[in-house]
C-alpha cells in the first residue's frame, strides 16, 4: 500500500490493512476493518468507521500518527478496571456475556431500531441476575431517543437494572441531554456530544453531563484527550472504538495517565472480534486489563489482511485524510 508523503515525513514506514469478523453484530456492523501504521514509536491504529467522512476521520489519523511517532505518557497505574460490554442480544446470551472476564461493571446497549423498551428491560434484568447486587450497570443509547422518549425510558430501565450507574448519550441534542439530566436522578454520560462535536468541551460548559466518555482515535490522540479532560473538570470514562488490541493499547495508555479514574473503562471489546493481530489479545482477567503496548505478529497480520477492493478503499481513505493534516 502506498504511504502518503505527509506520513513518510513523520517516519511512517509501513501500513497494513486488516479485516476481522465480529462475534456478533455490534454498532450495526459484523466485520471490523482498519489500518495499522508503523513509525518510530511502534504500531498504531487508524480505523474510523465507514460512515465518517474524511474531515472527521482525519482526527483519527492524527491520533494514529501521534501514537506511532511519539512515546505514550508515563502510566500512573498498571491495571485498568474495565466493564463487560453487552450488545443488543437475547437475555440468555446477555446473562452469559455478563459473566465473562470477571468484570464488576457492565455496559448494556439499548434503543436499537426495532427493539422494544420491554426487550431492553429484560436484557438489563438478565445482566443484573448474572452479576449480582453489587455490580454496576450502565446503559448506552447512542443518542437514539428524543427528550420525551428518554424521560419515559430511563426510569423503566433504572428499575430493571435495580439502579443504573449512568446512562450514556440518551439523546443526541445537547439541550435534551441537559433537560434529561435536570429532570431525572440517573447520571448522564456524554459520548457522541464529545467525540463528534466541533467543540468537545461545550457539553461540560452546558451542564449537560455528569461525566465524559473519551475515545482516543476520534478525539485526536492520547495527549489531546488528557488536555480535554483537564479543561472539562469532569470524571472521564475511557472507551474503545472497537479497535484491535493494537488500538486498544492507546486507550489503556490514556486511562493509565489520567490523574483520577473513578469509573471502569470500556476497553474490553477485543472479545467482540473473532481474532486479533497480537499474540495475547487484550481480554480481561478478574475485570481488568494490563497497561501494555503489544506488537502485531507477521503471521496474524497475514491471517487477517484485508484483500481486494477493501485494501484499495483504505488506501484512498488514508490519502484523503492525510491531505487534511
Amino acid at each position: 500500500m502506498q504511504i502518503p508523503s505527509a506520513l513518510r515525513e513523520h517516519g511512517i514506514d509501513r501500513v497494513h490493512a486488516y479485516s476481522i469478523p465480529m462475534t456478533t453484530r455490534f454498532r450495526r456492523i459484523t466485520e471490523r476493518d482498519g489500518l495499522l501504521l508503523h513509525g518510530p514509536a511502534g504500531w498504531a491504529e487508524f480505523s474510523p468507521f465507514w460512515d465518517y467522512e474524511a474531515e472527521e476521520s482525519s482526527a483519527w489519523l492524527r491520533a494514529a500518527l501521534a501514537d506511532a511517532t511519539a512515546p505514550r505518557p508515563e502510566p500512573l497505574r498498571a491495571q485498568i478496571e474495565v466493564n463487560a460490554t453487552i450488545p443488543v442480544v437475547a437475555p440468555v446470551l446477555a446473562h452469559r456475556l455478563a459473566r465473562v472476564g470477571g468484570a464488576r461493571t457492565a455496559k448494556v446497549k439499548v434503543a436499537d431500531p426495532g427493539v422494544s423498551l420491554a426487550e431492553d428491560a429484560e436484557r438489563l434484568e438478565a445482566v443484573r441476575d448474572a452479576m449480582g447486587p453489587q455490580a454496576r450497570i450502565r446503559i448506552d443509547a447512542n443518542g437514539a431517543w428524543t427528550r420525551e422518549e428518554a424521560l419515559a425510558a430511563l426510569p423503566v430501565l433504572d428499575r430493571a437494572a435495580a439502579g443504573l450507574e449512568y446512562a450514556e448519550q440518551p439523546c443526541a441534542a445537547l439541550e435534551d441531554l441537559a433537560a434529561v439530566r435536570r429532570a431525572l436522578d440517573v447520571p448522564i454520560a456524554a459520548d457522541e456530544s464529545v467525540r463528534r462535536a466541533e467543540d468537545p468541551l461545550r457539553v461540560a460548559r452546558a451542564g449537560a453531563a455528569d461525566l465524559l466518555v473519551m475515545k482516543v482515535q476520534p478525539l485526536g490522540g492520547v495527549q489531546r484527550c488528557l488536555e480535554l479532560a483537564e479543561q472539562a473538570e469532569l470524571p472521564v470514562v475511557v472507551s474503545s472504538a472497537l479497535e484491535s488490541s493494537v488500538g486498544l493499547g492507546a486507550g489503556l495508555a490514556l486511562a493509565a495517565a489520567l490523574p483520577e479514574l473513578p469509573y471502569a473503562c470500556g476497553l474490553a471489546t477485543a472479545s467482540l472480534l473473532t481474532g486479533d493481530l497480537v499474540e495475547e489479545p487484550l481480554h480481561p482477567r478478574e475485570g481488568s486489563l494490563p497497561v501494555t503496548r503489544q506488537e502485531p505478529t507477521p503471521e496474524l497480520l497475514a491471517r487477517h489482511a484485508a484483500v481486494g477492493e477493501l485494501t484499495a478503499r483504505w488506501e484512498q481513505r488514508l490519502a484523503d485524510c492525510a491531505a487534511l493534516l
